[in-house]
């Protein structure tokens, strides 16, 4: 099996359909069927069941699927190490990050790379949806978790205390709550990953118990956001509540856990030079902001 076939194999097993391998590939619906029965045709072996719902491996299949997965691996493997080798200043490094972040720092970084290095091209994934840098989805990631594979470079490149903000105009609407009241009359804007993660969740050591939440959002620029426009109270890092120019509440208290970002690299790209230029512009935007 080439790898050309091996990629079409994968892409069928993880989309279950030729319609959603043909997305992932580029090609179209009718390339993928006539290249999977191609195979099936050249190995004299079945590798799929065609039901009404998709493709589904067959106990042959099965058993192929590791060993393709064991070349997807190699290939991967070998393309970090070439370019890890490369010292031009040109091409395409990916990027993922979150939105907030990306707004704040990213987009400001690139644009001073830019300045300095225009034959470098960020392409960058602004989500919740956390890439693979060791499938080569991305080449860096900036993040708020620390990574536990050992074949990836993380470094902490800010730590920032996380407060309590409302806007002025939530204020005057509805006063500032007491602390210990429980959020008592009062409107709440939270992380909806926290929500969905926490069993007795708080904001900044206080229980929500009696407080209304008024929106649950996916993304900590939409929280920000939300608390800017009025909507309710919120927790976000000092750093980007000052940025909207929101008013602190109960300035004595911090959440527990800081928010620490992370930049983060395969060790066979980090003396790649332009996702080294890259990886530069970034730390140097995070650099007064706090560790």
């Amino acid at each position: 099996m080439n790898w050309d076939d091996a990629r079409v194999f994968l892409a069928v097993c993880r989309e279950s359909t030729s319609r959603g391998a043909a997305r992932v590939l580029g090609v179209d619906q009718a390339t993928v069927g006539r290249r999977v029965n191609a195979l099936e045709k050249s190995l004299n072996a079945t590798l799929f069941l065609r039901t009404s719902e998709g493709y589904a491996l067959t106990a042959v299949g099965e058993a192929a699927l590791q060993s393709v997965e064991k070349m997807e691996r190699s290939a991967i493997e070998l393309e970090r190490q070439v370019q890890g080798l490369d010292d031009r200043l040109t091409g395409t490094v990916r990027v993922t990050t979150t939105d907030s972040l990306a707004i704040d720092f990213l987009i400001p970084a690139i644009a001073r790379l830019h300045d300095t290095h225009p034959d470098v091209r960020v392409q960058m994934d602004a989500s919740t949806q956390i890439l693979s840098l060791a499938k080569r989805e991305a080449d860096i990631a900036v993040r708020n978790t620390r990574p536990d594979n050992p074949d990836l470079i993380a470094r902490r490149i800010a730590r920032w205390p996380v407060g309590l903000f409302a806007s002025q105009a939530y204020i005057d609407r509805h006063g500032v709550p007491e602390p210990g009241s429980v959020f008592e009359g009062h409107d709440l804007v939270v992380y909806e990953p926290h929500l969905q993660s926490q069993k007795d969740m708080t904001l900044v050591s206080e229980p929500l118990g009696r407080g209304r939440i008024v929106a649950a959002l996916s993304s900590s620029l939409l929280v920000r956001r939300s608390i800017a426009a009025g909507l309710g109270i919120g927790e976000i890092p000092l750093i980007t509540g000052e940025r909207e120019g929101l008013v602190r509440l109960w300035p004595e208290r911090t959440r527990p856990l800081p928010y620490d970002v992370w930049l983060v690299t395969h060790a066979d790209l980090r003396h790649t030079a332009r996702v080294r230029v890259v990886i530069d512009e970034i730390v140097a935007g995070f650099a007064d902001t706090g560790e």
